[in-house]
């Protein structure tokens, strides 16, 4: 057994990375829900109107939950220092708590609204807790 402080080896970090990308194609399903909510009261908006409301607007502010996770994830990949078993054991438990028992109460109703509205979005789910149930 390795001792918590460990580097990663390559199996934990291919196991982000792909924990990394399917997050990220769920947070591109659940932008895509928010975008067409906006624009069927607004009408439509440009690539460079949406990452202004991405950023700005409150109808949007829920979905940095993930988005932060994500820098999260990019930073234990990309950084200088090698992250550990104890930084690997701990994104993968944010990213379970975060998509099944979330403590931020505007995410999980959004986020249980989208499960309930767009298949997509439920096959976005599926595919990201799939990997989370994997053992490392």
């Amino acid at each position: 057994m390795a001792a918590a402080t460990d580097s990663l080896t390559r199996v934990e970090i291919a196991r982000l990375g792909e924990l990394r990308g399917r997050l990220l194609h769920l947070h591109k399903m659940l932008l895509e829900l928010e975008r067409q909510d906006h624009e069927r009261r607004f009408g439509r908006v440009s690539t460079g109107e949406l990452l202004q409301l991405v950023i700005n607007n409150a109808q949007f502010a829920w979905l940095g939950v993930i988005s932060a996770l994500l820098v999260e994830i990019d930073e234990f990949i990309n950084g200088e220092e090698p992250a550990t078993l104890i930084d690997f054991e701990d994104l993968i438990s944010q990213a379970r708590s975060l998509l099944t028992s979330p403590e931020n109460e505007e995410f999980k109703t959004k986020y249980q609204a989208a499960l309930q509205r767009e298949p997509s979005v439920v096959m976005a789910h599926s595919a990201v807790m799939r990997l989370l149930r994997q053992d490392h």
